[in-house]
């Protein structure tokens, strides 16, 4: 077995699933079947990526039939999947093990030979559980987002040490996503369910595709016009806490 594949049992363990929903997703014809040698089937990143790609349509309010359509319907469905999960790409993506874990966080002293390295493994641990890495098996893991990176490089040179920003991230994260899901409800009741509802008719797909490019920089730019909002309310409000003045 080579370091791009997986059994059904590790396949379920990186991807959060159970073994009887992979073979559920396999069924539906949600997700393409193993590679078989002997009686073994075997699996590779893009069974991974396709299961993470069915959970997130699913989260985001898609019913399994609506998915297997995207997934494996006509060109229309096609291109809605692939616009669904259109990437921001902010840089060329890495691979790291949890040796190279120094070179996601500058700064951090690397792990010497023999040395005990358990808290660059909870760091990179944390880092998998905020959805920074993706983990690819055999202890190799993809760094999604090297504008993330680059933001906890320029926290570190403040002084913030990396669990800490970790931390930070993962509080703010919980907001996020609660405003992004707020956005996408918006979509799915004003946009999406209303094409469902009348039969997914030829004419409506570019509306339905304009709907959600233009979807994504309003929720963007709302964000940050928001953040900035709430970072000069703050900043304020502690000044002048510290100042004595409230």
């Amino acid at each position: 077995m080579s370091d791009e594949e997986y059994r059904v049992d590790d396949l379920a363990r990186l991807s959060g699933m159970t073994v009887r929903n992979i073979r559920e997703h396999q069924s539906r014809g949600l997700l393409p079947a193993p590679t078989v040698r002997g009686r073994v089937g075997f699996y590779g990143p893009e069974h991974l990526a396709r299961l993470e790609q069915i959970k997130r349509l699913q989260a985001e309010g898609f019913t399994l039939e609506s998915i297997r359509r995207m997934l494996g319907g006509g060109a229309e469905f096609a291109s809605f999947a692939a616009a669904v999960h259109q990437a921001f790409d902010d840089g060329d993506k890495r691979v790291v093990r949890l040796d190279d874990i120094h070179t996601l966080f500058p700064g951090l002293d690397e792990a010497k030979e023999g040395e005990d390295n358990a808290d660059n493994a909870a760091l990179l641990e944390s880092a998998v559980d905020l959805g920074l890495l993706r983990p690819l098996g055999n202890g190799r893991f993809e760094e999604r987002s090297p504008q993330l990176t680059r933001i906890g490089a320029e926290l570190m040179a403040l002084g913030i040490p990396p669990a800490s920003a970790l931390k930070a991230a993962a509080e703010a994260r919980t907001h996020v996503q609660a405003v992004a899901k707020g956005f996408v409800q918006l979509y799915m009741d004003q946009i999406w369910a209303p094409f469902e509802t009348a039969g997914y008719p030829a004419d409506q797909w570019p509306d339905i595709l304009s709907g959600l490019d233009r979807l994504r920089p309003l929720a963007l730019d709302s964000m940050l016009a928001l953040m900035r909002m709430a970072l000069d309310e703050a900043a304020t409000r502690l000044i002048e806490e510290r100042a004595g003045l409230r």
